[in-house]
């Protein structure tokens, strides 16, 4: 069945049913309302939103319209992570054309609905509507564990680099994907699921937020693009150690000597960067559910930006730099 067969409404019911009827006592109205409505006693409230162009930033060619859905939520998901957050409710607008098949629509709200369901946020809303190609936009809501959250905007020269998990994978999967690349079934699977499968740093956000930590930010773009945007809002630079990089060992086996490239500047990662005292990361490190490895240094110079050196300090030049909108690599 089309979407065009079973109209708007039709389809908002059928999703309806998917995402559930939620059982937090603090919402008031769910979705089939002109809006939701909730209560909080929250300190601090977190908003986030992201869209998803078909052909821009997913295919159906290369990803189950499933793991779409997980994707997208994912991705969403990261954001209220990155600020340390705690993420309530979504909403979901979709756009698409209306040969759609409705399978297809109700698979993208089941993979939606089971990575939130993880972290126990409801879609409690949206919009459905015609467009060309599919549209995804996802309005994450959250909220603080008290009044600290973390920004990008709070580094301080002499705190620590660090990163959550092991780099490049989301992007070596993206590129055995879309290359057709063949390798052995575990390392196939361990790419694939990286790509398709991110898994939002929420808990560990949470805990660097326990240990005063105040800067950090996802890495979605590229290691070196989103550190940038953490050195531009903060006035400071930063110093790259790249023999430190925690490159996934599946990526370096795979890959060879362009592994550390898409560490460096493939995103899809979802991992979190983040700086602080090295007292504060040895902490960290033992209490997080995950590897943390210190990569490098926050400078004052700020003119500097993001420097990369190598295990001898001399300086190293990447061949990429992450992605951004509108700009033509």
């Amino acid at each position: 069945m089309k979407a065009s067969e079973i109209g708007e409404f039709g389809l908002i019911d059928l999703l309806a049913k998917i995402a559930g009827t939620p059982t937090d006592r603090e919402l008031i109205v769910g979705i089939g309302d002109d809006a939701a409505a909730w209560q909080s006693d929250a300190p601090t409230q977190l908003a986030s939103v992201d869209s998803f162009i078909q052909d821009v930033h997913f295919s159906p060619d290369i990803a189950p319209w499933e793991d779409v859905g997980w994707k997208t939520m994912a991705a969403s998901l990261s954001d209220i992570a990155a600020m340390g957050g705690v993420p309530r409710y979504a909403l979901v607008s979709l756009a698409l054309p209306g040969d759609t098949e409705v399978d297809d629509v109700t698979a993208l709200y089941r993979g939606m609905t089971r990575l939130g369901q993880e972290f126990e946020t409801a879609i409690i809303g949206g919009n459905i509507s015609s467009a060309p190609v599919v549209i995804i936009s996802i309005t994450v809501l959250g909220n603080s564990r008290d009044k600290s959250i973390l920004t990008r905007s709070t580094a301080r020269p002499g705190e620590q680099i660090a990163v959550s998990g092991r780099l490049g994978t989301g992007a070596a999967g993206l590129k055995m994907l879309t290359g057709k690349l063949q390798f052995d079934p575990e390392a196939a699977h361990v790419l694939r699921d990286a790509f398709l499968h991110p898994y939002p740093r929420i808990s560990e956000g949470q805990l660097l937020v326990s240990y005063g930590v105040k800067t950090a930010i996802d890495i979605s773009d590229g290691l070196i693009s989103d550190l940038k945007q953490i050195c531009k809002q903060s006035q400071v630079g930063a110093r790259i150690e790249i023999d430190r990089l925690p490159v996934e060992p599946t990526v370096k086996a795979n890959f060879g000597e362009e592994a550390l490239e898409l560490a460096l500047s493939g995103g899809e990662d979802y991992e979190l960067l983040f700086t602080a005292s090295t007292e504060v990361i040895e902490e960290i490190k033992r209490a997080a559910p995950c590897p943390v490895t210190v990569i490098g240094e926050i400078i004052a110079d700020k003119k500097k930006g993001v420097t990369l050196v190598d295990s001898e300090g001399k300086p190293f030049n990447p061949g990429g730099a992450g992605w951004e909108h509108f700009i033509t690599r």
